[in-house]
């Protein structure tokens, strides 16, 4: 029998929409392409952008967290404690704070917290809370912490021989914030986590007639992989710009990991180790009043910077 069926022609139809969707979208994000970078400059601004698209969430995950509510703790971490304060009430006290700053200082953008409680979140479920309410940004809150130290000293001789003895010493020497980033080596999970919270986002239609072996669904994929990852890497910048120029804060600067968390959030992520909780000032800084203001408008002036210039449109 000569000629397509018309379910083949309804298929071709479709993949041409959204090839040509594809092309136009590929030629406006290579013209933004070179503003990403490790070393960006938070005030310059993309040279064009979709103007149809806005910032409507931003995921805050409190990191850690006390238990499960289910009472396995086959993935549960309480996280990192001071000499008084521990990882998880400091990250859920700045992170609700930091929603209220968000939803109010930034207009049109709602804030989803993945934790509102002590109760511990798994990182898979996490990772969904983002995916379902299609964040634009994921911000991850923690607080670092050095492993203690191994320390040999001698305690005395035998026949002119000296005696060791090794002991484990709390390591306080880590000050200032760290900014972490997916590394690229998890790419399978991350594709699958895009495919199956961007790609399909586009139009429910024609992704269902998409096979999941198809060119064009590849392209897209790989595209928005690109892009997520020069956008976390740039949102991070901003954001360790704003602690160690406005705040005076030391940093350890930026880093790249393989962490599930991120690489499973089909977004910009970012994990923002905001102190030391085991060094004395670091811990203090934290759990004040002052310092996690700080810590706040921080970020919200980081995301606020990062909200215009992917929102702008060239004149």
């Amino acid at each position: 029998m000569n000629g397509s069926s018309p379910l083949k022609k309804q298929l071709i139809l479709m993949k041409n929409k959204v090839l040509k969707r594809l092309i136009y979208g590929l030629s406006t994000f290579i013209i933004t392409l070179s503003l990403f970078s490790f070393k960006s400059d938070p005030k310059k601004k993309a040279a064009a952008v979709d103007s149809s698209f806005k910032i409507k969430t931003v995921i805050v995950d409190p990191g850690h967290g006390n238990h499960h509510p289910s009472g396995t703790n086959g993935y549960y971490s309480k996280g990192a404690n001071g000499s008084y304060s521990y990882e998880r009430d400091v990250t859920l006290a700045i992170a609700g704070k930091l929603q209220v700053a968000i939803e109010k200082q930034l207009t049109g953008v709602r804030a989803v917290m993945t934790r509102t409680t002590d109760d511990d979140v798994s990182w898979q479920r996490r990772a969904e809370i983002a995916n379902e309410n299609k964040g634009d940004i994921f911000i991850s809150l923690h607080c670092n912490s050095l492993a203690d130290r191994r320390v040999r000293e001698v305690v005395g001789h035998k026949h002119h021989k000296p005696i060791y003895k090794t002991y484990s010493a709390p390591d306080r020497s880590g000050k200032g914030v760290l900014l972490l980033v997916y590394a690229a080596k998890r790419t399978k999970e991350e594709e699958n986590a895009i495919k199956q919270n961007q790609v399909e986002a586009e139009d429910a239609a024609i992704s269902d007639a998409i096979e999941s072996n198809d060119p064009m669904q590849i392209i897209l994929i790989n595209q928005f992989k690109v892009k997520f990852r020069k956008q976390s890497i740039h949102l991070a910048n901003m954001i360790n710009n704003e602690f160690v120029q406005t705040d005076g804060r030391p940093s350890d600067g930026l880093r790249e990991q393989s962490l599930y968390l991120l690489c499973h959030s089909a977004m910009p992520s970012v994990l923002v180790e905001m102190g030391y909780i085991n060094n004395p000032d670091d811990e203090a800084y934290m759990n004040s009043e002052k310092g996690q203001n700080e810590i706040v408008d921080s970020i919200v002036r980081a995301i606020s910077n990062y909200k215009d210039e992917v929102e702008q449109v060239s004149k």
